[in-house]
């Protein structure tokens, strides 16, 4: 571990928001000011945002096959050059084209660094015995996302969307600073320690294709209100207020949300804790269609901000104890299949919407999806009456 593990730790934060609170979402926040200026259709938009996360899957398909093990931060800090070089390069371009493609290489960097970051991470919490400090961890997608839709609106004003893309970029690069000096892997001889040091008191391996397949259907749902819950509060004629306050509430319900739900998962176990987490999220996505007032929009965004990120927390430090010497790879295909249904999900919204000029069918089915993902999970809960996972890695540390 770092001779100073908070300073790691932040380090790590400080990735996240980079990869996914800027990289990767800062384009929900964004997108209804470029469909303003480009006359961007809803359609558009759903290909724009499905390039983003096509790019996200192969990134965590290649993170999960390459041989990352021995230079990890080599891999890292070449994936956070990427990513600042994609954010300030969405400014720089009014070419949809353009845009698709670097949208596709913002995702594969995206993947890189929230998969490699999160292998590290996780390895020398285990290491350390402070596998609970994971929460604090993921928060960075909450503190990315919350931090930077500060920064829009007056960017906003002073630069157009243009000056955003490239302010965020900006952003991005201070915060990869301190993290090129804090993150940093550890030597070959602590991961075997960690290997043999971590009893696994998680479900066999055997229960994995039941995780995979309902994370994947966390992604194919959760991402239709995180590309489109914005842009649903701008063309909302009762909601008054500037439609980014959504995506503020959003990365508000983030940031204690991994703390909380990785707090909950030692006492009620990680998969009941999954398992409930999914089936809030589903009332969440729906709620608007039932309920359209602006405290239902603000509602749903806090509930899928306190949602989404705590689902991510404890599907992979449940994927990682279950194959603890491989958390790359292990991490890599859980996130590959997550990105997958990200990647369609997107465009079947943007159809959808484009044929309905309603957004309450791509609602309804996201809805659906997440809260099928939640019901496959609860085979495993038997699993949870074993000691829970951070209690065992303490222990046998």
């Amino acid at each position: 571990m770092n001779k100073n593990p908070v300073l790691f730790l932040i380090g790590g934060i400080f990735s996240l928001m980079v990869a996914m609170g800027i990289g990767r979402f800062a384009y929900t926040p964004i997108l209804p000011i470029m469909q303003e200026s480009l006359a961007f259709t809803d359609a558009v938009a759903g290909y724009l945002a499905s390039s983003n996360y096509a790019g996200y899957f192969v990134g965590a398909i290649l993170a999960g096959v390459l041989p990352l093990k021995k230079h990890r931060t080599f891999y890292l800090r070449s994936s956070l050059v990427v990513s600042i070089m994609t954010i300030g390069m969405m400014g720089l371009t009014h070419s949809y084209t353009l845009m698709l493609i670097i949208r596709f290489l913002s995702g594969v960097s995206s993947a890189f660094i929230f998969v490699i970051a999160s292998s590290i991470v996780l390895d020398k919490l285990a290491i350390a015995g402070k596998t609970n400090w994971a929460g604090y961890f993921y928060s960075g997608v909450g503190f990315g996302i919350f931090f930077s839709t500060l920064f829009i609106p007056s960017l906003n004003d002073l630069f157009r969307w243009e000056g955003v893309w490239i302010g965020l970029g900006i952003i991005s690069c201070m915060l990869t600073i301190f993290v090129w000096f804090w993150l940093k892997d550890s030597p070959n001889s602590e991961m075997k320690k960690d290997s043999q040091m971590v009893t696994i008191q998680a479900p066999p391996l055997k229960w994995l294709p039941w995780l995979i397949i309902a994370y994947g259907l966390e992604g194919l749902g959760y991402i239709v209100t995180g590309t489109f819950i914005v842009s649903i509060a701008e063309k909302t004629s009762i909601f008054l207020m500037d439609p980014a306050i959504v995506w503020v509430v959003v990365g508000l319900g983030a940031i204690p949300s991994c703390i909380v739900w990785s707090t909950l998962a030692k006492k009620w176990g990680f998969v009941k804790t999954l398992v409930i987490s999914m089936f809030l999220q589903s009332i969440g996505i729906a709620l608007p269609v039932f309920w359209l007032t602006p405290s239902s929009i603000m509602i749903s965004a806090l509930l899928f901000g306190a949602t989404f990120m705590g689902i991510t927390t404890l599907a992979t430090t449940l994927a990682r104890q279950m194959s603890p010497s491989n958390s790359s790879r292990i991490i890599g295909y859980l996130t590959a299949i997550y990105a997958a249904g990200q990647m369609v999900g997107p465009t079947i919204a943007g159809i959808l919407l484009s044929y309905t000029r309603s957004f309450n069918s791509a609602l309804t089915g996201a809805s659906c999806v997440v809260f099928i993902g939640s019901m496959l999970l609860v085979s495993g809960i038997r699993f949870d009456r074993i000691p829970s996972i951070e209690t065992s890695a303490i222990k046998s540390n």
